[in-house]
């Protein structure tokens, strides 16, 4: 399949927030002073009663939306991944999980997108973090399209929601018309020799890798799975089943992130093998993001030999 142009998934957050807000008054923004890194800023121009700016103060940007939510309203704290995960930590379990509270937590600058902001600013820890809150439900978008479906299910999801959106330009993958449901994986490309399962900014290298594996005669399922919790537990049994070989690849700490969550599901069958390639359990560092994915093995190639070593097998 050909990848489109190159639009960061926090574009598709901001443009589908404003079209919500116009919907539903209840619909509001809760920003931590930096739209302009958000996008939340056509929204406070268009929807200035219903968005609320705090200042750089995440944690009371918790409170101040478990509050709201009490009232009946839905609303969307947005800030940076690795402070609306960590620095919020605590207020999230305490003030929005626990009631199970209808907040949602819209994070851009996920992963290694940053780049060269450094390590300060890159989430590589932040939905490993956050999935194992209870009541709490982890989706990271793969383009600006399902970006902008996902956060329409999140709107619609009665509960807490963390969403992560990507700093970089990534390539556009789906069109307008496609649709997407939390918790199900969306399969781009079956094959029964390996599965390829990825989410966010490294589905379209996921699909590049199967491409190129196919040119090869080796044909890798490929799943979108945009939910990391809950995780689609009947697309990794089946593409166990049928594959028993999985590859997954996300722009995370390979520890508690995708790769973990599918291992989980394939260790519970006692069957299958699981090679996790994301960030090796190591900081990030100034460079640019492609060269940041290259220094921990994310990339097409890197992907393409793990197939070919699993396959072997």
């Amino acid at each position: 399949m050909s990848l489109g142009k190159k639009i960061p998934t926090r574009d598709g957050f901001g443009d589908e927030i404003v079209a919500l807000g116009k919907e539903n008054k209840n619909i509001l923004v809760v920003d931590a002073d930096i739209g302009k890194s958000c996008k939340t800023g056509a929204f406070r121009k268009e929807l200035p009663e219903q968005y609320l700016n705090v200042g750089i103060a995440e944690q009371n940007c918790a409170g101040v939306a478990a509050g709201l939510a009490t009232c009946g309203k839905i609303p969307f704290v947005v800030t940076y991944a690795a402070f609306g995960s960590m620095r919020m930590c605590e207020m999230i379990r305490q003030e929005i999980a626990y009631p199970h509270l209808n907040v949602k937590i819209a994070c851009s600058h996920g992963g290694v997108t940053p780049a060269n902001d450094g390590a300060s600013h890159q989430a590589i820890e932040d939905m490993g973090i956050l999935r194992t809150i209870p009541n709490m439900t982890v989706i990271m978008p793969a383009d600006y399209w399902s970006a902008r479906k996902l956060v329409r299910a999140a709107a619609e999801y009665d509960g807490p929601v963390y969403l992560r959106f990507t700093r970089d330009a990534i390539p556009e993958i789906y069109g307008e018309d496609v649709e997407f449901e939390i918790g199900k994986a969306y399969q781009l490309r079956d094959g029964k020799d390996v599965a390829i399962v990825a989410n966010g900014d490294t589905v379209r290298l996921a699909i590049e890798a199967a491409e190129t594996l196919a040119a090869q005669g080796i044909e890798a399922r490929v799943l979108d799975m945009h939910t990391v919790k809950p995780i689609d537990t009947d697309a990794v049994v089946a593409a166990v089943q049928d594959c028993q070989q999985i590859i997954t690849v996300e722009d995370h700490n390979i520890i508690n992130g995708l790769g973990s969550a599918v291992a989980c599901v394939a260790a519970e069958m006692g069957k299958g093998r699981v090679w996790r390639l994301g960030i090796q359990d190591q900081f990030g560092q100034s460079a640019p993001y492609e060269r940041l994915l290259e220094v921990n093995g994310v990339t097409v190639g890197n992907i393409v030999d793990v197939a070919h070593k699993l396959t072997k097998k």
